[in-house]
């Protein structure tokens, strides 16, 4: 569940579900994710972007095994120890992992909060009216209705209020009256995302897939990632090193060795 999770924070779930199934077939535990090298790992990523969460997931599992004798942690404090881990992804293992009475806030809940309040919420007043909704008891059905409902009934483009079984005790009521959507201004729901052509992101992901094959020296950067500006190329290459997810030797920029996996826990 907690891989999962990490997998689904800024991926859809079409370009988890073939990676989710081999990397956890690989890394089945913890134990087993701390000990692999991160070079194995980021393999099994390609194609998932953020590759920053692979290393923050062996992170987890290194600090699990050090820490919980191996074990995913079964409080919200310490899951939220855990590198990689907020709010939302903690209460979401606890409820769909372990049945634990929380409720959990992702972008869906947060505009279906927000809209049938009425109101404008930051993030703890949503966490907070989301825990008073909660039926004790029925935590895990609960928290995936409110998720459904939130993907395909009060969506984000379009609340279908025609189909709606709370109409009546929502507040917005769809916009119908003419009011603005509080969930557009409310904490965690959607804001727009920056275009991925041609963006860091994207510069950074060809130069990860390309590391799946061997290294790459420092003069082809711009040509692997497609982009004209050497000093670009180089300063994304380096955060990339900072990050430790890639590493520099005189064979140029490589996937990070099992030396220096070692060394990071």
């Amino acid at each position: 569940m907690l891989v999962s999770e990490v997998m689904l924070q800024q991926t859809h779930v079409p370009r988890v579900l073939p990676r989710f199934e081999r990397f956890v077939s690989l890394f089945p535990t913890p134990r087993a994710c701390a000990a692999a090298p991160l070079a194995d790992m980021l393999v099994e990523w390609q194609g998932m972007g953020y590759p920053r969460r692979c290393k923050n997931l062996q992170l987890a599992a290194q600090m699990m095994v050090d820490r919980f004798n191996g074990e995913v942690p079964r409080t919200l404090s310490e899951l939220l120890e855990l590198p990689g881990v907020g709010p939302y992804t903690a209460r979401a293992v606890l409820t769909f992992a372990f049945d634990a009475d929380v409720a959990v806030v992702d972008t869906n809940v947060a505009r279906v909060l927000a809209r049938i309040s009425g109101k404008v919420l930051n993030a703890r007043v949503s966490q907070e009216l989301a825990d008073e909704w909660l039926p004790i008891g029925f935590s895990r059905d609960w928290n995936q209705v409110m998720m459904d409902f939130g993907a395909t009934v009060c969506t984000a483009r379009k609340a279908h209020c025609e189909v709606c079984p709370v109409l009546a005790q929502c507040v917005w009521k769809g916009g119908a009256n003419g009011d603005v959507d509080p969930a557009k201004a409310s904490a965690f729901t959607s804001k727009p995302q920056a275009k991925f052509a041609g963006s860091d992101r994207q510069a950074r992901g060809k130069l990860m897939k390309a590391l799946t094959v061997g290294a790459v020296a420092p003069e082809r950067l711009g040509e692997v990632m497609e982009i004209t500006d050497v000093e670009r190329a180089l300063r994304l290459a380096q955060a990339l090193v900072n990050e430790g997810l890639v590493e520099y030797s005189t064979m140029g920029y490589r996937m990070p060795s099992a030396m220096q996996t070692i060394k990071q826990k």
